[in-house]
């Protein structure tokens, strides 16, 4: 009995390891990752892109930069269009498997390993954008404000930086309610579930939590991540905005059109212009 009790708590411990190994890799498979939140017409999102300049830059735009870029589905459409595109991500994996889609495609996107507070590029740009609520990311103000100087610096003056889904619904029991989708193609099918969870309230974190169940062929993967997000409230994000004092803040404007928005909603977009 002894020895069963030992062999269970074993069991239990290298359960326990594997876990913690699965967690934070949905990030590093790329094409698992591109699949599951492949969701969105990007011909479309980067015609409103195009819409947004034209009615706000002051600039030609002819190069753009794509910050947590991840696979760059919007990237790789800016280049197919004919801008130069450039993309920053953190991971190793997510930047090979941009470089794979790129050469596949037939198109160029250069890129640079770095985080999303600290970075800077060998030329600046005339458009900059940060996608699917990455924003979150940042963990304080003053990653925050060192986030936008990096943009400032990449940044040609005149051109806009566009952010998008801030996490503004809090209040609403729908921000906090489990989503679940499945997107499949050809031999992979993917059951994703996605769901945020409140954390700490005066430091306005809250853990963001992605399952990522995935039959490849007929081998089956589950793959697990738990992350803190910070909440950047509507007002504290303007009042950083003017403190930096590197961009003038032009709006919060629905996700799908350029008009402003009326009223809070989860899917939102946030124009910059820089100064």
């Amino acid at each position: 009995m002894d020895k069963l009790l030992k062999l269970d708590y074993i069991e239990s411990k290298i359960n326990t390891l594997i876990a913690i190994i699965m967690r934070s890799k949905i990030y590093q498979q790329a094409e698992y990752y591109e699949l599951a939140f492949n969701f969105v017409n990007i011909r479309k999102q980067i015609n409103l892109f195009e819409k947004f300049i034209k009615i706000h830059s002051r600039i030609k735009v002819m190069s753009v930069l794509d910050i947590a870029c991840g696979p760059a589905l919007q990237l790789r459409e800016f280049a197919r269009r004919g801008y130069k595109s450039f993309g920053i991500d953190l991971s190793k994996e997510m930047l090979k498997y941009l470089q794979m889609k790129a050469a596949k495609e037939n198109i160029k996107v250069e890129i640079t390993k770095a985080g999303m507070h600290n970075f800077s590029l060998p030329e600046k740009t005339d458009f900059a954008y940060i996608l699917m609520g990455s924003i979150a990311y940042i963990k304080n103000n003053n990653e925050f404000i060192s986030h936008l100087k990096s943009v400032a610096s990449c940044l040609n003056s005149g051109g806009l930086y566009l952010i998008e889904n801030l996490a503004m619904t809090w209040a609403s029991p729908n921000f906090w309610k489990q989503q679940k989708w499945s997107m499949t193609k050809d031999r992979i099918k993917i059951n994703a579930t996605y769901q945020l969870k409140p954390v700490d309230e005066l430091n306005q974190t809250i853990e963001q939590i992605i399952k990522l169940e995935i039959n490849d062929s007929g081998k089956k993967i589950l793959l697990e991540d738990k992350d803190d997000l910070k909440l950047i409230f509507p007002q504290e994000f303007k009042t950083v905005v003017e403190f930096t004092d590197d961009f003038e803040f032009l709006g919060f404007f629905e996700r799908w059109s350029a008009k402003k928005l009326k009223k809070a909603s989860a899917d939102n977009i946030i124009l910059l212009r820089k100064k």
